[in-house]
């Protein structure tokens, strides 16, 4: 059974699809682009925004910033709360702290949104630290969320062994699984989540769940931790 368990949010807790693409598609269409396929924007969901207008869109970083801007004009009032939490998300937290287990979020999302989310499902309660980027950008990518979770622990400088067999990082891309080998964690991936065919896998988690009880299961130690293959 792990000791510590850091979680990301979006497609891992919480289904945030409805709010992020809509934002999304308000943003680029200040851009004069017009997406009018929600499904096509689901990239979008995990990475930092910036990059992903960037990657996908070929804004410069100047516009990117400023399609960030434009997002969290219809996010902040009303995209933030179109998000369902994962059905099982609950027991499965409470299950893990009845456990004695030590739980974190790690997310790249803005830490003010973060928290407005938590306490909406009434899950903020579970968790002893929630870690956040901030709204300038500042500790935006995985790799910086992750260490100052660990920080914020306690446990950033605990022994690599200890680190890797009482530690997990658990998300639904690849970002979550490279911020988990960044720092020594083992990385379960979730399959339900928004990652693309294979993304966990050749990331490089240790294992992927299929459901939020198969989750629990692997947290909880009923579960082997063997490599599944996506």
């Amino acid at each position: 059974m792990f000791q510590y368990c850091l979680f990301d949010l979006d497609g891992t807790l919480t289904d945030p699809k409805e709010g992020i693409t809509r934002s999304v598609q308000h943003a680029l269409k200040y851009f004069g682009i017009e997406e009018p396929d929600l499904d096509r924007l689901e990239p979008f969901i995990g990475p930092p925004l910036k990059d992903s207008f960037m990657e996908f869109y070929g804004l410069s970083e100047e516009q990117a910033l400023k399609a960030v801007e434009v997002y969290r004009e219809r996010f902040a009032p009303v995209g933030v709360l179109e998000n369902e939490i994962i059905p099982g998300t609950g027991q499965m937290l409470a299950h893990a702290r009845e456990k004695g287990i030590h739980l974190a979020v790690a997310s790249s999302k803005p830490l003010v949104f973060v928290r407005q989310i938590l306490r909406h499902f009434q899950i903020e309660e579970y968790f002893e630290v929630v870690v956040g980027s901030e709204l300038d950008g500042t500790r935006g990518s995985k790799e910086e969320v992750v260490e100052e979770a660990l920080r914020q622990l306690g446990i950033l400088e605990m022994d690599p062994a200890d680190k890797k067999s009482l530690c997990a990082m658990i998300g639904d891309r690849k970002f979550d699984i490279q911020g988990a080998i960044a720092h020594g964690l083992t990385g379960i991936g979730v399959s339900f989540g928004y990652a693309g065919e294979g993304e966990l896998s050749v990331a490089g988690a240790d294992m992927v769940a299929d459901t939020m009880e198969q989750l629990e299961r692997i947290l909880l130690g009923d579960e082997l931790l063997e490599k599944n293959e996506h």
